[in-house]
């Protein structure tokens, strides 16, 4: 039987093309993140299984690559449970290994810890457009910060990033856990029914307003309590004055010093933002992982369609490691669907130094050979790109094909 020439499903090969604006993107979010004082780290691809499965990571829980024990502790035969042949998988995003890391390296780490992180994660998740089973990650955290000056940095350093790549007009949604529990202890809900309450308010951008209360309705939720929820959304105006609102309203039900940081996150973005964008306090903004624990945010792009962006905090999540609290916040970029999305728009990486080629006649002798080699050393010494061919015999073809790569200076050499 012959091999299969595709990749599995959900993970792609990736041209020279592509993969010139994934390393230029990589370079520029490197840059970019350091001159805000992130440090770069690596984690393993691989966690154990109890770490993935601590009911931190939502549903993503439910799409992890497994993988089986090795050698002479997998024993299939004797197995009862899943527990008998599973004792790690891959990563599915890069929190939950930022938070092991931390816990057990942080007194070596400066306080408060910015740490930068990218990496390949796995998720057995059903593919589309700007979605793969393999992915890159790119966050940025900062550990050990209580106050909202970490919510601060996070988003100025990433629609910074943003802004370098041409993007514009994007919105940056933000909400506080302490907000969502807070409307809906207000209208009436139970604590236990705070989630499925939320599972549905997160389709709001889907079903909209009618559907979210039809659907709620359904799933056996008072009316009353249904109606004083949506009424309150319909209330609530997306920027300062909608924090403010709802600090009123919600007296009793909401910490005030959920809102002050809310508002003060806002206000203070907007003051310093470089790039072109636009902040919106969403009360519907739910965010899927349960170990966010106070501001939630996303990136909206329209060009897009939806979300390429996403964090918040999780003040409990490294306390599970070592049963201390420690005050965390993290941002990630969806690096696909930005480098998917700069594809689409045929960028073009920007370069100030001259990519050469030199196609060399058949049968070119030695002293040539040798004087173009010298050519082209002392050229890349000076940090340009020299690439030496043989000539083909549709050279026609040949030039098309590296004009097409960027190279502007192509030199025939023949050896008359």
């Amino acid at each position: 039987m012959a091999l299969k020439k595709k990749p599995v499903t959900g993970m792609k090969d990736m041209m020279p093309s592509e993969m010139e604006v994934r390393d230029y993107v990589i370079g520029l979010i490197k840059d970019t993140y350091k001159t805000f004082g992130f440090s770069s780290i690596e984690t393993p691809c691989v966690e154990h299984i109890e770490n993935l499965c601590s009911k931190q990571g939502g549903d993503n829980e439910k799409l992890i690559f497994k993988i089986l024990k090795r050698g002479e502790k997998l024993k299939i035969d004797e197995a009862k449970e899943e527990a008998d042949l599973v004792d790690g998988g891959l990563r599915y995003d890069l929190t939950v290994p930022l938070s092991r890391y931390y816990a057990n390296h942080a007194n070596e780490l400066p306080a408060p810890f910015k740490a930068l992180q990218m990496g390949n994660v796995w998720r057995a998740d059903r593919p589309q457009r700007g979605r793969f089973r393999q992915f890159m990650q790119c966050d940025i955290d900062i550990l050990g910060e209580p106050s909202n000056l970490a919510e601060i940095e996070l988003i100025l350093a990433t629609t910074t990033l943003l802004g370098k790549l041409d993007f514009h007009n994007f919105t940056i949604r933000i909400n506080d856990r302490r907000f969502l529990k807070a409307m809906a202890a207000y209208s009436g809900f139970k604590e236990e029914d705070y989630d499925n309450v939320f599972i549905t308010l997160d389709k709001m951008d889907k079903i909209g307003l009618d559907g979210v209360a039809a659907e709620l309705k359904e799933n056996g939720y008072a009316e009353e309590s249904v109606e004083k929820y949506l009424d309150l959304f319909k209330e609530i105006t997306g920027d300062v004055e909608g924090v403010r609102m709802c600090k009123e309203k919600l007296q009793g039900y909401l910490a005030p010093e959920a809102a002050d940081g809310l508002e003060m996150i806002i206000s203070c973005v907007e003051q310093e933002k470089e790039a072109d964008f636009r902040m919106k306090f969403d009360p519907t903004l739910v965010r899927g992982m349960s170990y966010y624990t106070g501001t939630i945010f996303e990136i909206s792009m329209d060009e897009f369609g939806g979300s390429v962006g996403g964090g918040g905090r999780y003040d409990k999540m490294i306390g599970k490691f070592t049963g201390q609290d420690t005050p965390a916040v993290g941002f990630s970029i969806g690096f696909e669907r930005i480098v998917m999305l700069l594809l689409e728009r045929g960028y073009q990486v920007p370069t100030s130094r001259p990519k050469k080629a030199y196609l060399l006649e058949k049968k070119i002798s030695r002293e040539k050979l040798l004087e173009v080699l010298d050519q082209a050393k002392a050229e890349r010494a000076a940090g340009n790109q020299v690439m030496i061919m043989n000539m083909k015999k549709n050279k026609k073809f040949q030039k098309e094909q590296l004009a097409e790569q960027g190279y502007t200076d192509i030199t025939e050499v023949y050896n008359g």
